[in-house]
């Protein structure tokens, strides 16, 4: 990576055991956007921050960045406060919606109040629906069930 990738979003889709939740992070600023639509903080799942931050602290490794003692835990984790789920099964649908929702933007950071073109404190049904549509003809676009 160049420094002309300091301005990129990688998202990750993670998976807490039973939830999906999903981190937009740029490695370069070592800045980790953190949307959940359970609204947990991430301090619930410390195993997931520890792998997330060791990951950065390689990254930086890597790239043989210095950093003082106290920029040694300089990694930002941000919380978005991004639309709640009402049920606890669309968590994926979820954050597949968060991910399109960014990418369609074509926004390089996360607003920590999302934003304002889908802000709202629920997905409705046929927002919702819309997103597992998209997943299906994506799947079906893939031959996954041939």
């Amino acid at each position: 990576m160049d420094n002309k990738d300091a301005e990129k979003l990688f998202f990750i889709p993670f998976n807490t055991g039973g939830h999906w939740l999903l981190l937009a992070i740029n490695p370069i600023r070592e800045i980790v956007y953190y949307l959940d639509s359970l609204g947990n903080d991430w301090t619930t799942y410390p195993d997931m921050k520890v792998l997330i931050d060791t990951v950065l602290q390689a990254f930086r490794a890597q790239r043989d960045i210095q950093t003082s003692r106290r920029g040694a835990n300089s990694i930002t984790w941000i919380k978005v406060a991004c639309p709640q789920q009402r049920n606890q099964i669309d968590c994926g649908y979820f954050m597949l919606r968060f991910m399109r929702d960014t990418l369609d933007l074509g926004r390089l950071k996360i607003p920590t109040d999302y934003f304002d073109e889908f802000k709202c404190a629920f997905y409705t049904k046929d927002q919702v629906d819309e997103i597992k549509e998209e997943w299906c003809q994506f799947m079906i676009e893939l031959n996954v069930c041939s």
